[in-house]
């Protein structure tokens, strides 16, 4: 029995290594919710037409309408452009695996997602670092904004924020799609999360693990540590003017930026936690992952449309032409 036991581990050890690299992974879903995933696709759904809906009207908005041609929309473009390509990578297929149960996913396909979804959470994060500059400078030093954010320096930024992304992740990439894979190639998740496809990997996956973590923590941490140094500058200069008007000018503009921060690093936050917790179902770990994609996307452009003076004007000026015209707006 013994050496049954040993001569089949071997032939699946000589397996993998054969077949190191599957034709089709199985996109599971959220295991142990299979009989409600038709019914769990619709909040999803609807989220989806929401992120979409909000996201294209704050490009459309902002593009068409010179008054916004600043740096700090800008800067909301690249967040808007990168939450349409975070749930568009993943959602369509969410939605197919829920409602005509379409589990099947290339495994070429599988490292295009999974590239899409780590390269540009990090570049979110980037960008979210370069809107807590562009609100130091304001606030701070704004006498030399004008000076600072040129044209050319946005580009650079930009650019930045996207070599950045893809260079973090490249070789991350390059690790997983190098690794022999044993079958069954099930994935225990709705997309090709990281930590979910090396869980198939046969082979020694700790060069992938500790780079991985090392550049979650390199991108998350040092994005944050700089953002929260940003807004201890700004509230240090807000407390110092002796205008109460001023003050609140000051925090209103910060307002709409820290909302978004705190609705995309919260459920960062929150996976942190459930990646070292004992006791954690396996099905809430996922509709989290899940919501963590759908959710920024969805809030970000609801809440600079509400907090944003200008780009509400601009949203329901088709509704009130007339009161346009003269400046009225309902507040």
């Amino acid at each position: 029995m013994r050496m049954l036991l040993q001569g089949n581990l071997s032939s699946c050890a000589m397996s993998c290594y054969n077949h190191s690299n599957p034709s089709t992974f199985l996109l599971m879903g959220i295991p142990g919710l299979e009989a409600t995933h038709f019914w769990i696709a619709f909040p999803f759904c609807a989220m989806y037409v929401v992120a979409l809906l909000g996201n294209f009207t704050l490009l459309f908005v902002i593009t068409t309408e010179p008054s916004l041609h600043l740096p700090m929309y800008y800067f909301l473009c690249m967040l808007a452009g990168i939450d349409l390509v975070l749930t568009t990578s993943t959602v369509p297929k969410i939605l197919s695996i829920s409602w005509f149960r379409s589990h099947e996913i290339s495994f070429e396909c599988c490292m295009v997602q999974m590239f899409f979804i780590h390269s540009f959470s990090a570049m979110e994060s980037e960008v979210l670092l370069a809107m807590a500059f562009d609100r130091y400078v304001a606030i701070c030093k704004p006498l030399h904004y004008t000076t600072i954010f040129i044209n050319a320096i946005i580009t650079k930024i930009w650019l930045a924020v996207f070599v950045r992304g893809m260079d973090l992740l490249t070789p991350l990439m390059c690790l997983v799609s190098r690794l022999p894979y044993c079958g069954p190639w099930i994935i225990s998740h709705s997309y090709c999360e990281h930590m979910a496809v090396l869980k198939l990997a046969y082979g020694d996956i700790m060069p992938n693990y500790v780079y991985g973590i090392m550049a979650a923590t390199f991108v998350v941490g040092s994005d944050s540590i700089f953002i929260a140094i940003s807004y201890i500058l700004i509230l240090r200069a807000v407390l110092s003017l002796s205008s109460r008007d001023g003050c609140l000018k000051s925090f209103s503009t910060c307002g709409s930026h820290v909302c978004v921060i705190l609705v995309i690093y919260t459920p960062v936050l929150f996976s942190y936690m459930q990646h070292r917790g004992q006791n954690i179902p396996v099905h809430i770990h996922i509709l989290l992952a899940d919501l963590y994609l759908l959710a920024p996307p969805m809030l970000n452009p609801i809440i600079y449309g509400m907090k944003t003076k200008q780009i509400r004007r601009q949203v329901l000026r088709p509704f009130y032409p007339k009161r346009s015209r003269l400046g009225f707006y309902p507040h």
